[in-house]
């Protein structure tokens, strides 16, 4: 069975040139994966612990519907981890710079409907003017499904991400270091209602920056796999339903 008549989805590393171009021209749509490869997530979780989680996404929409899914970006903006090493950040003009381009590229083959799948808090904005800039120069409108942003539930981003990696890749999570989680204080920060500022956590003193040793925010002791399969299940069944009211065609 060749990749130009298999109606299932693919990885477009996998493929040649020939066969992308293939897939590229049947009109399938390109995902395109964000997750930083270099994060701090605490001292219980893998630096590269949101590229885990969008490829995981990917995976499971790509055995379910025509989609190419493209090599992922794991470098992005991510200006509060900055200072916690093999952590790495680009400035939001550098990063919006690489999204355009890498868009425009995918464009360029034939490509005209693109998912981004963000797995990023302070990604988002650069990627909204990613996806304007495309739309001014190209008339192509991308669509963008932002993975913290599905999740409905009273759980911290930080047990969250744990859980979801109790699910993907349980041996990466250090269990015995979760007790370290959740030491961030805020007690000397104003109670603001309407107002913001910049965040910058720092493992060390640092001016401007808000003490946090351990790298995670908020207490991940109640994650289990159980949470992060319904959480990775949810995330994919919603964004299929988007994809299909969509693109109809999927």
């Amino acid at each position: 069975m060749t990749a130009t008549t298999r109606r299932t989805g693919f990885r477009l590393a996998d493929l040649t040139w020939t066969e992308a171009a293939d897939l590229i021209g049947d009109g399938l749509p390109v995902v395109l994966p964000i997750g930083a490869a270099a994060r701090a997530h605490g001292p219980h979780l893998p630096l590269g612990t949101d590229r885990l989680v969008v490829e995981a996404v990917a995976e499971r929409l790509l055995a379910r519907m025509p989609l190419l899914v493209a090599p992922s970006i794991g470098v992005g903006y991510h200006p509060a981890f900055m200072d916690y090493p093999g952590s790495q950040h680009l400035e939001a003009a550098t990063f919006e710079a690489l999204a355009t381009e890498l868009i425009e590229g995918y464009l360029r083959h034939g490509a005209e409907r693109i998912l981004l799948l963000n797995n990023g808090i302070s990604t988002e904005a650069p990627l909204r003017l990613a996806a304007q800039t495309i739309l001014q120069r190209h008339g192509i409108r991308v669509a963008s499904a932002d993975l913290p942003r599905l999740h409905d539930d009273a759980a911290s981003d930080d047990e969250r991400d744990t859980s979801l990696l109790l699910a993907i890749a349980p041996a990466l999570v250090r269990l015995d270091r979760l007790g370290e989680t959740g030491d961030l204080s805020t007690d000397d920060e104003p109670a603001l209602r309407v107002l913001r500022q910049p965040l910058r956590l720092t493992p060390e003193e640092r001016p401007g920056g808000l003490l946090n040793r351990s790298g995670a925010m908020a207490d991940a002791s109640a994650a289990t796999a159980e949470k992060g399969e319904r959480l990775l299940a949810d995330m994919v069944e919603a964004i299929a339903a988007d994809l299909q009211q969509l693109w109809s065609d999927l």
